[in-house]
């Protein structure tokens, strides 16, 4: 191989591996985004690991790091920083081809937990005194505000016990007023649905970028091998 090609492939190598840092550093804002202002969090914990927010602030952080070893090791010419990102980026691209299987195959179980957590927290809004739960209190009366929903199935679920989050317009206050029927499972799986979604493109459009950096560290580290350099 030609020292021009080299320095092609070198040149391709520390900007690919650039470009997929700033993806990891773009997912890892975007997950950090959506944990801070996501009304949820109280309301489902069964399946808390694999929200969206959290796989993408995780493989996000992952990526940034190993990426960052892999621009290292392209411009420094180093061997052992090469294959320590090859190997790092392999074993990452099997745990996220684990984690797309293990969402297709438990899709049916996750929406499951889903409503069953949310009648939970559901029982346990109806039951607390007014200053108790606060937390699940608010996360429900904003989900409820948010996606214009009343309970899980609908209002019925309240039992007349119905809170002032469910109210379709002003005034909310007075003692007979309107409220929204239709239940916040069917609402809220969707926007899961969404999200899930966009977060599979990202992870797809990430690990088409991380396949191509493998394939081209792979003839520079062999490069770099038959000339004896990379360890200075």
């Amino acid at each position: 191989m030609n020292h021009s090609c080299v320095n092609c492939l070198k040149t391709l190598v520390i900007n690919l591996n650039f470009l997929c840092w700033l993806c990891g550093a773009f997912v890892v804002a975007f997950g950090e985004f959506q944990m801070m202002n996501s009304k949820y969090a109280s309301l489902v914990t069964s399946f808390w690991p694999i929200f969206p927010a959290n796989t993408v602030v995780v493989t996000g952080t992952i990526v940034t790091c190993v990426c960052y070893v892999g621009v290292l090791g392209g411009m420094k010419e180093n061997r052992c920083m090469l294959i320590s990102f090859f190997i790092l980026m392999f074993i990452l691209m099997l745990v996220e081809l684990a984690m797309a299987c293990v969402f297709l195959v438990y899709s049916r179980e996750i929406n499951t937990y889903f409503e069953k957590d949310l009648m939970q927290s559901l029982e346990i809004y109806r039951e607390s005194s007014p200053e108790g739960n606060k937390t699940i209190k608010d996360d429900f009366d904003a989900v409820q505000h948010l996606f214009r929903c009343c309970g899980v199935h609908g209002v019925a679920d309240w039992k007349g016990n119905v809170p002032i989050s469910c109210c379709i317009k002003n005034p909310c206050n007075a003692l007979i007023h309107n409220n929204w029927q239709e239940g916040c499972l069917l609402k809220l799986r969707n926007w899961f649905s969404r999200n899930y979604l966009s977060t599979g493109a990202g992870v797809v459009t990430m690990f088409i970028i991380q396949f191509v950096c493998l394939c081209i560290t792979i003839p520079v580290f062999c490069h770099l091998m038959r000339r004896g350099l990379g360890y200075k």
